[in-house]
């Protein structure tokens, strides 16, 4: 019997203000209550470059900052690629986005995870130089964590019953 490979990935700049939530997210995550199958990684790339990161994972929650019209600072979104709604570095302006690569590699057959979430934070900073969060982010982060913990812990004992 072989165990699921379920990576966490947490993407995102952290020394960006709120470009880092996502680094930031996966790393306090690691120091949850989540199945010991669960891998943690962060990354700072987008588009082609994600394919090798989470190639040969059978499932990937992706952490990711957002910035939507009208969004309002902290509010956590979760959907899968079907959804698609841009995200800060799924897409990147030097690379194909992140959706089209994946379209590239299905019809390359390139081992990629059966299952994509993808959980985005609205930020409200992501031009200044700043290992700090916001401080409307900073203020909502323990419910930022909250939410994506039990996001996370809710998908993935679903799929074990």
């Amino acid at each position: 019997m072989t165990t699921e490979k379920i990576m966490v990935l947490g993407i995102g700049n952290d020394i960006l203000t709120d470009d880092g939530i996502g680094p930031k997210l996966a790393g306090d995550l690691t120091k949850m209550d989540l199945p010991a199958e669960v891998t943690f990684k962060t990354a700072a790339v987008g588009g082609l470059e994600l394919m090798e990161t989470i190639s040969g994972y059978s499932r990937i929650f992706m952490i990711d900052a957002i910035r939507t019209a009208g969004g309002k600072p902290g509010t956590v979104y979760f959907f899968s690629p079907d959804d698609f709604r841009e995200t800060m570095h799924i897409s990147n302006l030097h690379d194909i986005n992140f959706f089209t690569a994946l379209e590239v590699g299905n019809k390359l057959n390139y081992p990629l995870p059966s299952e994509i979430m993808i959980i985005a934070v609205e930020i409200a900073e992501d031009l200044e130089f700043s290992e700090e969060l916001s401080p409307v982010l900073r203020k909502r982060y323990p419910d930022i964590l909250s939410k994506t913990h039990k996001f996370l812990l809710e998908a993935l004992l679903s799929q074990k019953s």
